[in-house]
This record gives C-alpha cells, sequence and structure tokens, in this order.
C-alpha cells in the first residue's frame, strides 16, 4: 500500500532531524524511522512501516503477511 506524501513528508522530515520516529498526521499513530530500525540492528517481526530490512530477514522474523 502506498503511503500518502504527507506521511513520507513526516518521515523525511523526522529522519533529517535524528528523531527516532514521528506521529503519523493521517492516523495519529507513532512510527519508527528506517534509520532508528535500521540502527537496532535486527528485524522484529512485527510488520514495521518502514523496516530497512530485505524480505528474507523479515520472513525469519515472522513479519505478518511475508
Amino acid at each position: 500500500m502506498p503511503l500518502d506524501p504527507r506521511q513520507l513528508a513526516a518521515h523525511d522530515l523526522a529522519a533529517q532531524h535524528g528523531q527516532p520516529g514521528y506521529i503519523d498526521p493521517l492516523t495519529g499513530l507513532f512510527v519508527m524511522t528506517a534509520k532508528y530500525l535500521g540502527d537496532r540492528g535486527f528485524c522484529c517481526g512485527k510488520g514495521c512501516r518502514h523496516c530497512p530490512y530485505p524480505p528474507e530477514a523479515q520472513r525469519r522474523a515472522g513479519r505478518p503477511g511475508s
């Protein structure tokens, strides 16, 4: 599902400022940035919106729908 431009802009702004995440402008939920998720060093398998890990790593971690 493609992201709304407002969601992409919020992600990019948070990443530029080194913030771990942002408040989704459509849902009001906190969403972690790809950099923050990558800095953790592992895929949690929860289906994060900006997961930086390859599909195989996501499957191994148990990502829903993978």
